[in-house]
């Protein structure tokens, strides 16, 4: 099975990055949606089946405490996990976003076993697949 993934960062460089990331970690990526901030992703995500949400903390417009805060009080998605990939290092915030319904969270930098181990575990896969050899690099 593969899962229709939505990036949610104001740095377009950023969502790339991740992009990148989930196509040579080995994930079973489908379709990828992006969106610059919270409101935008909100919008975006009626009329789409989304399987999984990753999402920046610190955005314009809507930040993500303000987006899983809506996402999960209007039911938007149901239960649909949301990762947050993020900066943020202050342990109490990161708190707050798994006490908002948060189903975890990766700091940057991060490597792509890091996204394909906590992406399987939150999808309730086992993470016994091997990462394939890319000449593309990925020092990011």
């Amino acid at each position: 099975m593969s899962y229709n993934i939505l990036l949610v960062d104001d740095s377009k460089s950023m969502r790339s990055v991740i992009r990148k990331t989930l196509r040579i970690s080995g994930f079973r990526v489908g379709e990828i949606f992006e969106a610059s901030n919270g409101q935008e992703a909100l919008d975006m995500l009626e009329g789409r089946w989304i399987d999984l949400i990753l999402s920046d903390v610190h955005m314009p417009v809507m930040d993500g405490y303000g987006f899983i805060r809506s996402l999960r009080e209007k039911d938007i998605c149901g239960d649909t996990p949301v990762v947050f990939v993020t900066t943020e290092a202050n342990e109490e915030r990161l708190d707050e976003l798994m006490s908002l319904g948060a189903s975890g969270y990766i700091r940057k930098p991060f490597r792509p076993e890091e996204i394909n181990s906590l992406l399987s575990k939150v999808m309730g896969e086992t993470d016994d697949r091997t990462i394939p050899a890319s000449s593309d690099g990925c020092d990011f």
